[in-house]
């Protein structure tokens, strides 16, 4: 059996020169790879108790929906500004170059919840800082970070002090 690290490809000097791109894409387009990454995540957190799965567009649907069904808890949406139709809550954060604004409905999220957020991947760490905030300021409580990737070389973990964070596979590396 492959190790999960073997269906992730690496494509070098994408998008810019020097960079080793970890492409997503190879794991989800093979069933035995996706099963992997899926049943690897989970079982990261089997031991972890959350009333609630959130994910950010739109990797963090692909994996969390699923970890969500097979634990029957719901799955929260996080989303880019203006793609939910109810009230909503939103943060911003930065991206290499400028801003983002991700938001959720207000009403997702249950004061005293607990929350186990989900993503493809950890860089910098701001997308999943942002999240964190959008979490904690309706009163839920976030348990865990969950990630199929993390780039340790881009220090994303030193954002999350405090918050318990599992990754499948860790690269070293920017």
């Amino acid at each position: 059996m492959k190790k999960l690290e073997e269906y992730v490809r690496t494509i070098p000097d994408f998008p810019e020169p020097g960079i080793l791109f970890r492409d997503v894409t190879s794991v989800l387009q093979d069933a035995d790879g996706l099963q992997l990454a899926i049943d690897t995540m989970q079982d990261l957190v089997k031991d972890l108790d959350y009333d609630v799965v959130a994910g950010a567009e739109s990797r963090g649907f692909i994996f969390g929906t699923p970890i969500a069904y097979n634990n029957h808890k719901p799955f929260v949406l996080i989303r880019k500004k203006g793609k939910l139709p109810s009230e909503t809550v939103s943060a911003d954060y930065d991206l290499e170059y400028g801003k983002a604004t991700i938001e959720m409905h207000k009403d997702s999220i249950k004061p005293g919840q607990k929350v186990l957020v989900v993503d493809d991947l950890i860089a910098t760490g701001g997308t999943i800082e942002a999240i964190v905030k959008l979490i904690n300021s309706l009163g839920g409580e976030v348990v865990g970070i969950l990630v199929l990737m993390e780039l340790a070389g881009l220090n994303g973990r030193e954002k999350l002090t405090g918050y318990r964070l599992d990754s499948a596979i860790t690269y070293e590396g920017k």
